[in-house]
This record gives structure tokens, sequence and C-alpha cells, in this order.
């Protein structure tokens, strides 16, 4: 956090969607699908976002193909092999990749993210999911995916697990010391023992403690149940609002059972997604926001909205009122925090179909902003002011040049208002984010006993 007397920053991160987050992004004549499979065009990515001094890029990802792959971008490098190739072009930026807890095992997750923090010196961060996808349990001879209950008493252990296994070795463990000979101190090397529920694991790891102790704790849930795990774990969360009183609402609310729970709630960064497409003028933004409605494949979308609720439009005149009276508030989706979005949406706005699709097309029910860069800064700094958020992921509808307006437009305004870093101070995303180096736990034990 900042140091005393010092302004509170905003927390800014690059979420890079392949083809940009507007489910047409890829048709819009500025966007290069055909550079997909490119490394060069992320790491190109990466670099534009450390120039302007963002704390991270991140990237989501999810371990099935979607079933709507013929109209979208839904397809993506995994993430770790990716982040390492976009370490090795930049020196500052965070770089944050999602795993999963349903399908990864603790210690092969635990090697993977002591690695890219090795690599990277410091800049790594875990997004932790559980995974909903209905296709994903097939890929790992699963007959059926895990309940939503299920999955979240497996994350639980399997934090625990990792958090051990990122703690098993001390800090000064490593020796190297060419004189005695001595490599490494095994006495400051320590087995977990974990026998649990869901994992045994004997530990230690076999790599020495990284850079920052541990990566970055992410979390994107916000579900009951995930609002109490990242209230327990989380350093930083990704959420989902289209209101400041919903986002309001959010934060205090992870904010109080964080403090509940004996943590400082200053060490959780609550990070909503935004969107915005931005014109000279606010004519000319919706304009834009326009034409990337009208690149729409109403069959993609009505899947997508399927998907998210469980309702199929299939047939439905898009331009009739949308039936709110079809949603099933009571079955499996419906704890779900995105079928909790839309049905936010359905009550307060009375839309018609193709209006609740055009709110998804633009960023999947995160935040969309339609409007000239001055309006884009007044909406960020009303949230940050305002308890509804200490910073945001910027979800540009294109790349790279959506990202490219709102670091050339918007960014300027943000530093100008004495909101957003002119250059990095730290050099971890630790550092970045405000958060403390943590003692391993092994250690904290020992000198407590000492």
């Amino acid at each position: 956090m900042p140091e005393s007397g010092a302004k509170r920053q905003l927390t800014l991160n690059l979420f890079i969607y392949p083809g940009g987050h507007h489910e047409a992004g890829w048709r819009y004549a500025g966007s290069a699908p055909e550079r997909l499979n490119d490394v060069t065009y992320y790491q190109e990515l990466a670099r534009k976002a450390e120039a302007a001094k963002f704390d991270a890029v991140f990237f989501a990802d999810g371990p099935a193909l979607p079933d709507n792959i013929r109209y979208a971008s839904r397809f993506r490098f995994e993430p770790l092999t990716l982040l390492t190739a976009l370490a090795a072009a930049t020196t500052r930026i965070g770089l944050i990749g999602t795993a999963s807890t349903t399908y990864y095992e603790p210690y092969n997750l635990a090697r993977l993210y002591a690695s890219l923090d090795h690599i990277s010196g410091g800049r790594a961060g875990w997004n932790i999911v559980t995974t909903s996808a209905p296709n994903a349990g097939a890929n790992f001879g699963l007959t059926h995916n895990p309940s939503h209950v299920e999955r979240y008493a497996r994350a639980a252990e399997f934090v625990d697990v990792v958090t051990k296994l990122w703690d098993s070795w001390e800090d000064d463990a490593f020796v190297g010391d060419k004189a005695s000979g001595v490599l490494a101190d095994d006495t400051k090397i320590h087995p977990i023992e974990h026998v649990g529920p869901h994992f045994r694991v004997k530990g230690a790891l076999n790599t020495p403690r990284s850079p920052q102790g541990r990566p970055v704790y992410v979390q994107a849930g916000s579900s009951d149940d995930g609002r109490s795990f990242a209230a327990r774990y989380a350093e930083a969360i990704f959420t989902a609002h289209q209101t400041l009183d919903s986002a309001q609402a959010f934060y205090a609310d992870i904010k109080k059972q964080a403090a509940g729970l004996g943590r400082n709630p200053d060490h959780v960064r609550i990070l909503p997604g935004i969107s915005p497409y931005i014109g000279s003028t606010e004519a000319e933004a919706k304009a834009l926001y326009d034409e990337f409605n009208s690149l729409i494949q109403p069959a993609f979308s009505i899947a997508q909205l399927r998907q998210m609720t469980g309702l199929d439009l299939t047939g439905h005149d898009l331009d009739g009122p949308f039936p709110r009276h079809l949603l099933d508030t009571g079955g499996p989706l419906g704890v779900a925090s995105r079928f909790r979005l839309i049905l936010d949406i359905v009550d307060r706005e009375k839309p018609t179909i193709r209006q609740v699709i055009h709110r998804l097309a633009g960023a999947r029910g995160h935040y969309v902003v339609v409007g000239t860069p001055d309006k884009i800064a007044d909406e960020i700094q009303t949230w940050f002011e305002n308890g509804a958020a200490d910073g945001f992921n910027v979800m540009p509808p294109w790349l790279h040049g959506g990202f490219e307006v709102f670091a050339a437009e918007v960014v300027p305004i943000l530093r100008k208002r004495g909101l957003f870093r002119e250059d990095y101070t730290a050099t971890t995303l630790r550092g970045h984010f405000g958060l403390p180096r943590p003692e391993s736990q092994y250690a904290a034990a020992l000198r407590a006993t000492a």
C-alpha cells in the first residue's frame, strides 16, 4: 500500500483475450486474427502494457474447447507457457495466468508457478479457478463434473497444499557456498507431509523459494462460495459488475469478510473489469460501439446466453422482451455470479433479448463504458474513490488498437489527476500491488519456538 501520506493509486491490469473482449472483436477492421497463434502478438502487447506502467497482464483459461468456436476466438495458448515467453520479453510488468484447482495436481502446479516466478524475477500471479465448464471433466477421464460445493472444498485444500509447498524451502535454504561445499541447508527444507480428504503430498518442493515467496493469489468467483474463498485466500479479486451500487456492495462485503478472518483488507485488491469504447466525441464512441454490435453472429450470442443461464432462446424474437419467467433461478446455474448479473440486468432494465445480447457481447457481463477519454477516466475515478474498486482489469474490445487508444488517451488523464503511477517503483507483482512478501510458515514456526 502507499507509504504514509502518499496518495492511493489505481491498480491497472491488461486482460488479454486473444481477439479482443467483444465477441466479434476479431472481425473488426483494426484486428489481426491471423496473428492469434503468433507469440510475438502477445509479447508486443505485454511490452505496450509495460510501457504504460500497467501492474500486470492477465490471461484467462479453461481446460476444454468451448462448443461455440465457430464464430469467436475461444481458443488460446496454455497460460504458463505463454507467460514464460512474455517474461523473456519484458522486465517489470506482472504476469497473471489462470489454472484450475479441479484439473491440476498441487505439486505440478506449485512447480510451474514457482518456475515462472523465478524466470520472471518475481512477477507471477495465479488466478485460482474451480472450472464449471460442462465439457471439462470428460477431458480428464470423468463421467461428470464435480459439483459447485465439491469444487470449492477441493480448491481450499489445494491452496493450502501449494502454500505449504511454496513455503517448504526457507528463504536462506539455498546456500551455494563453494568454500564449504554446501549447496543447500537441508535443515531448512521441510517435507510438508500433507494428508487430507483430496490430496496426499509428501513434499518438499524441488524448487527453492521464489522471489516473491509465493506468487500472488488471484481469484475470480463472485458466488457466495466464491466470495468466502476469496476473502480467505485472495490477494486480488477479479469481478464483474454493471452498476456502482453492485460494485460497492461487493467491495464492502469482501473487505468485511477479510477483516473478520484476521486479514488486512488493504491486502485484498478488488479489480472489476471495464471494457472501454472510446471516441473523441460521445457520438463517435457510440458509433464505434454500434459498429461492433453490427458484427455479432446471433447464433453465437444465443449459445453464450444459454451457457450462462441454461435458457435456449433459439427461435425467439430478438426484439421482443426478454422472457424473465423462463429463467430457472433455483437451478444449478442460479448460484453462479454471471447468472445473477444477467438476472439483475433483466430485472432492472426490462430489456429485449437483443439488448441483453449486446450487453454480454461487449465483455461477457463486465462493465462496458462508451464515451470520450474524459468520461472513461471519470467512471474509473468514481468507482475508485467511492468504495467500489481498488483498480480495474482493462478489457479492450479489440487488440491491439483498443488498448493503444486507452493507453494514449485515458492513462494520461488518470496520471494528471494523480491516480496512476508515472513509473514503476517496484520490481515484483507484489510490489506493484502493495502486498507484503510472506514469510515461510515453517521459518515462522521455528522462530516462534526458538
